[in-house]
């Protein structure tokens, strides 16, 4: 049983790694196409924008930090 949650857990944190490395690569590589489809919606200046998409990719780091790596470290320590 531990041994699954582990891997559960590695294969959690390892999607979850996958999807900031692409959000916060298509937020550097594709900033001007991202900032134009949202302000057609928002009225967002660019350093609003840009403060938005560093707290999410703060916060979503942290999560994946407290719920799927701290776990997993945790449970191999406890082997």
């Amino acid at each position: 049983m531990m041994n699954e949650t582990r891997t559960v857990l590695a294969w959690c944190a390892g999607i979850n790694f996958g999807i900031l490395l692409i959000w916060s690569g298509g937020f550097v590589f594709a900033h001007d196409w991202l900032y134009r489809m949202h302000s057609r919606r928002f009225k967002l200046s660019v350093e609003t924008f840009d403060a938005i998409h560093y707290g999410g990719l703060s916060l979503y780091k942290i999560g994946i930090l407290l719920f799927n790596v701290v776990p997993l470290i945790a449970l191999w320590l406890a082997r």
